[in-house]
């Protein structure tokens, strides 16, 4: 896992701006913290910092096609899990290997399909090829945009990289923001493209972009369809389908040269994971073989704990017994909740995230957890993505969500103000809401015989994999990675992902619950008590004590000019004036966001085009 950056112009010399690709690239240095390094060429600059995983010798980078006067330079994030048998494939077809790293499958499978490779490759990725004959960037995301990739134009071309931070480090991009960047900030639609960065746009998942002197083209090798029907397949073959498809997954995404862990929360998803995993490992390792699992809490939480529309109990008694089931050398990471008030903690977040829009707490700890787990591993297992694929939020099963003409989770999380904007600003957000999902309504694929109740549940799936997972994904990725941790994403397998999708939802619900499939295919796998648990979202404290010094850290944001030219005073003050034991999630949340913007605008200096 790594960070990469560069650009490729057709205007001016690259090799002038050595300053420029080297300032650009140590801000990435969080994201791979064991080597960095840059190419330069006449027509581009490539950077990248390392995060070593597999190969730890041969995977340096930027790598080239051969060390002297190279035509292809690539500079490569993520994993490659099918990356040995394309290497037999490739060997077959008359490519030599210097070392032993998927980074190298990458750049000969590029010699061999030219920008087709990326059909080839199954992983979580985000690269840059420049070729030197063809005077072509190529910029590759993986199908479910996993890995990060932004861009922006200069001049004569375009600049690239993991975060938008690198690209203010080229000297001709700064961190600008429009009326159109709050609306994608603070809509919380998750569009993939623009940004709340003027003129900053992200590759899209399943995307590609070509640069050369004919211009900038994008298109897409991979999206939702509903090819991969289970042909009348019953509930007990769909069942062991799924099973095989989670297994392969979580099996081909083990190997590792550092070590490696399992996050297990204590929910289904990441028990019937963590216990696949488990599996694998004996068999590969020996039957005393013990991966090591890790869970979050807070001091206090059995005590201080409350339900919301989002948590429904503890989580820690259930990680627990999960951990015991499995025989994982677990661990449990308390925090105290007066630690995720901490102003460095809280600006570290900000700025790992480039946005002003995060989770306030849930942020903080996911980041201290990280931090805590890299003291151990490189890398992290999680179950990020059950829910999208097995319909396991609340809004594929509220009826008040299912029959909104909105995005359902803006309904269901309390979150539909995010942080109420001064309406001075005339950001016209309910329009750019409706606007938007008719939009994301009109991308859903259907056939002509599904039922209503099929044709929306499609909707609701579509929506949370296409948008919802996205804003998951960045998050997971941007805190682990600011820690040096590389966390993978087994449910975000492609072929799961598919199959899933396209299954009936009488299928996907066959016995009234959510997650129905993957809760049949984990039996045996888990606890029954883990299996049979409600759906509980990440922890939050719960804490009196958070609330009240949340409220006094809001207080302090709303001193700032700019804060209260961008904020709605007057639907936040009264959260400033409620006893913080009754301070409501959402609420509680628009207090957070308070916060994060004086954090944010205070690091970026944005110029705000307003």
């Amino acid at each position: 896992m790594c960070g990469i950056t560069g650009w490729a112009s057709f205007h001016g010399d690259a090799r002038t701006r050595a300053h420029a690709i080297e300032a650009m690239t140590a801000t990435l240095t969080p994201r791979g913290p064991d080597a960095g390094g840059v190419w330069l060429g006449e027509r581009a600059a490539i950077g990248h910092r390392r995060l070593a995983v597999i190969d730890l010798a041969g995977g340096v980078q930027p790598m080239t096609d051969r060390p002297d006067r190279p035509t292809t330079v690539l500079s490569y994030s993520g994993e490659v899990y099918n990356h040995h048998q394309l290497r037999a494939e490739l060997r077959a077809r008359g490519h030599h290997f210097r070392t032993r790293s998927d980074t190298e499958v990458v750049l000969r499978a590029y010699a061999e399909w030219g920008a087709d490779l990326a059909e080839h490759l199954e992983g979580m990725f985000a690269f840059a090829v420049w070729d030197e004959r063809a005077q072509r960037l190529l910029l590759v995301r993986d199908r479910l945009g996993v890995k990060p990739l932004f861009w922006a134009a200069v001049d004569g071309g375009l600049a690239f990289a993991s975060e938008p931070k690198a690209l203010f480090a080229h000297p001709e991009i700064r961190p600008r923001v429009d009326s159109d960047g709050l609306r994608e900030a603070y809509g919380l639609l998750f569009n993939t493209g623009p940004t709340v960065w003027s003129g900053v746009r992200e590759v899209e998942p399943g995307g590609l972009l070509v640069l050369d002197r004919d211009g900038i083209r994008e298109r897409r090798y991979w999206q939702l369809d509903l090819d991969a029907e289970p042909a009348g397949d019953d509930r007990d073959t769909a069942v062991e389908r799924i099973r095989d498809l989670v297994g392969t997954a979580a099996r081909s995404q083990l190997e590792a040269d550092v070590p490696l862990c399992s996050l297990l929360s204590g929910g289904i998803d990441s028990t019937v994971l963590t216990a696949l995993l488990a599996d694998e490992l004996r068999l590969r390792e020996g039957p005393d073989a013990r991966i090591r699992s890790y869970a979050v809490d807070y001091s206090d939480q059995a005590e201080q704990f409350t339900g919301d529309v989002l948590r429904t109990g503890h989580d820690t008694p259930y990680a627990t017994e999960a951990g015991a089931h499995i025989g994982t050398d677990h661990s449990t990471v308390v925090l105290d909740p007066r630690d995720l008030l901490d102003p460095e903690h809280r600006k570290a977040v900000v700025v790992a995230r480039d946005s002003p829009i995060g989770v306030g707490d849930m942020d903080t700890s996911l980041y201290l957890l990280f931090g805590e787990i890299r003291e151990h591993s490189t890398v992290a297992l999680s179950g990020e993505a059950a829910d999208e694929v097995f319909g396991g939020y609340p809004w594929f099963h509220n009826p008040k969500a299912l029959a909104a003409t909105t995005f359902p989770w803006l309904l269901v999380t309390g979150d539909e103000a995010a942080m109420p904007l001064n309406p001075e600003l005339d950001l016209r957000m309910a329009e750019f809401r409706a606007d938007t999902y008719r939009g994301a309504l009109a991308a859903v694929p259907h056939r002509d015989d599904e039922t209503p109740v099929e044709h929306r549940q499609r909707e609701m799936q579509h929506l949370s994999l296409t948008r919802w997972l996205r804003q998951l994904l960045h998050r997971k990725d941007r805190l682990s990675m600011t820690q040096g941790l590389e966390v993978r994403v087994p449910y975000c397998d492609h072929r799961l992902v598919e199959y899933a999708f396209a299954a009936p939802w009488a299928l996907q619900s066959f016995d009234g619950r959510e997650k129905s499939l993957l809760r049949a295919a984990g039996a045996g796998l888990a606890p029954d008590s883990v299996l049979h648990r409600p759906k509980n979202h990440y922890p939050a404290t719960h804490h009196p004590d958070y609330n009240r010094g949340l409220q006094d850290l809001a207080r302090d944001a709303l001193a700032m000019a700019q804060v209260r030219a961008l904020a709605d005073e007057t639907r936040i003050k009264p959260c400033l004036d409620t006893p913080p034991e009754r301070l409501e999630w959402g609420h509680r949340l628009r207090l957070e966001r308070v916060v994060d913007l004086a954090l944010w605008l205070d690091h970026h200096q944005p110029e705000l085009a307003l």
